[in-house]
């Protein structure tokens, strides 16, 4: 009888152990950007290294999601997400006593390798135990937890940096990743596809290293410049390594990327719900702080309430949508969730700058809710594509695109904000040299507001807030057509029967 209460059980023992590990991914992300002014002040570190605070997470998170999701498949979903919450675990605490944010950057790198395998192993194990509907609630509880990360993610950072300092935010993704990890060791049993048995050492090789350096390449544009040679020979290299992975991938009987995948209108689609989030979520929980600190003077408290503002629907609305599905195609509710998504944006670019109006928070849960209708469900959908054998690698696909969006969404703001900042300070500063335009917009753009009037003394501050406001506004809607654009290509492809 205890056997089998303990057999009935396991399933929802293991799906509280994928939801915690689920929430440290976006909490890992959307935490740290709330606490990078203190890391700042205390380590004394340039604007680069201070970039790479989130770039680095994000950059092999995203490289190495296809790699750990087929060796789940593989060698043992189990071990996988157990040698990646251990790790994870490692990385975080180390974290919280970097000594220097070239170390902290470092670690961030690792940290993110063992969150693609904690994350990966946890959703093909999670693949094999549901399936239809019942995946899909499963799933949309993932998303809903995953929302949980980002929600409180910021709110929880504030508060611990405000009262024990930003070392402090990391310890929490430690607890939840270690209460996973405790879970996972007592109650899963060894899952894995015993019809794989060709390596694709290969393909995994130049995939992880083609989509890092694209993604690496992409952040340096805004910075270097996109015609600067290091910039130019990094995406070269990427984009050459990708090809070598296509052919490879082509040739090679158990591929670690089955590219017939993508005849699919449907696994298309999928891969565009991915990116979707990075455009009109991701990115704001990034930028969104810069300017609230940097230019409005919050604390890192105020900050991560109005981040929690945009992120609470993600709590409820998973949820909600899961139950739609009943009556709703996901194509439809996903579709719709991004048009809201981009209304919001389209008003909050026109409010973005009221710092007395409680409207752009209005403006902001509306965002929210129109990300949270898909959100739950894009997991789900990620897997129910494709045969459950092949769960890990569709997994990784996913996330890999999902991951590689938001760094090169985050790429594609900074370059947006660049240039706009560029043609704003152009205009009201006309007869200043292009060189020292460029320097005030590489400070802007990378949120380094302290003593600019002292390195800049022929601009007064009005007209930094000024070229600023007017940049950000202009980043904001861009966004919000990008988001519009996305959500009619989810709708026609996820529509589309094959």
């Amino acid at each position: 009888m205890n056997s089998n209460n303990k057999s009935e059980q396991s399933p929802i023992i293991l799906l509280v152990a994928a939801c915690l590990t689920a929430a440290v991914i976006p909490l890992s992300i959307a935490a740290p950007a709330v606490i990078i002014p203190e890391i700042s002040r205390e380590l004394k570190s340039t604007s680069i290294e201070l970039i790479w605070v989130i770039n680095a997470y994000i950059l092999t998170y995203g490289s190495c999601t296809l790699v750990a999701g087929n060796l789940a498949d593989k060698y043992g979903r189990k071990l996988v997400w157990l040698i990646g919450l251990f790790f994870f675990s490692l990385f975080s605490v180390l974290i919280s006593f970097s000594t220097s944010v070239f170390i902290l950057d470092l670690l961030r790198l690792l940290q993110g390798v063992s969150a693609a395998a904690a994350f990966s192993g946890a959703i093909s194990y999670l693949a094999q135990k549901y399936d239809g509907n019942e995946r899909l609630r499963a799933f949309s509880l993932i998303g809903t937890t995953f929302g949980s990360g980002a929600a409180f993610g910021p709110f929880i950072a504030g508060l611990l940096s405000d009262y024990l300092g930003w070392r402090a935010v990391f310890w929490l993704p430690t607890s939840l990743s270690l209460l996973s990890l405790l879970l996972v060791l007592k109650y899963a049993k060894e899952s894995k596809n015993i019809n794989n048995k060709k390596n694709d050492w290969w393909g995994a090789i130049t995939f992880t290293i083609s989509v890092g350096l694209i993604t690496y390449g992409i952040t340096l544009a805004p910075i270097d410049g996109w015609l600067s040679y290091t910039t130019v020979l990094v995406l070269f290299t990427g984009g050459v390594l990708l090809i070598i992975f296509i052919f490879i991938e082509l040739q090679h009987d158990e591929p670690m990327l089955n590219l017939t995948l993508f005849k699919s209108p449907k696994f298309i689609g999928v891969q565009c719900l991915a990116i979707a989030p990075a455009f009109s979520y991701i990115v704001l929980l990034i930028i969104l702080p810069a300017k609230f600190i940097g230019m409005e003077g919050m604390s890192s408290n105020q900050a991560g309430q109005c981040l929690f503002i945009l992120s609470i629907p993600l709590l409820i609305i998973p949820i909600f949508s899961a139950k739609l599905t009943y009556w709703i195609t996901p194509a439809i509710i996903s579709a719709t969730g991004f048009f809201i998504a981009s209304i919001g944006l389209f008003l909050l670019a026109y409010e973005i700058n009221n710092t007395g109006s409680y409207q752009r928070l209005i403006y902001l849960l509306i965002i929210g809710i129109g990300v949270g209708l898909p959100w739950g469900l894009m997991d789900g959908l990620s897997v129910s594509v494709v045969d459950k054998s092949q769960a890990g690698m569709a997994t990784g696909i996913f996330n890999a695109i999902r991951l590689s969006g938001d760094g090169i969404a985050l790429a594609t703001v900074s370059a947006l904000l660049s240039e706009y900042l560029y043609s704003n300070i152009h205009a009201v500063e006309n007869n200043l040299p292009s060189s020292q335009i460029k320097a005030l917009t590489n400070q802007l753009s990378t949120s380094n507001f302290s003593n600019l009037n002292s390195y800049f003394p022929y601009i007064s501050k009005d007209e930094i807030i000024s070229v600023y406001d007017s940049a950000f506004h202009a980043t904001i809607f861009t966004l919000g057509l990008i988001t519009l654009f996305i959500s009619l290509v989810v709708f026609m492809l996820l529509r589309i029967k094959n």
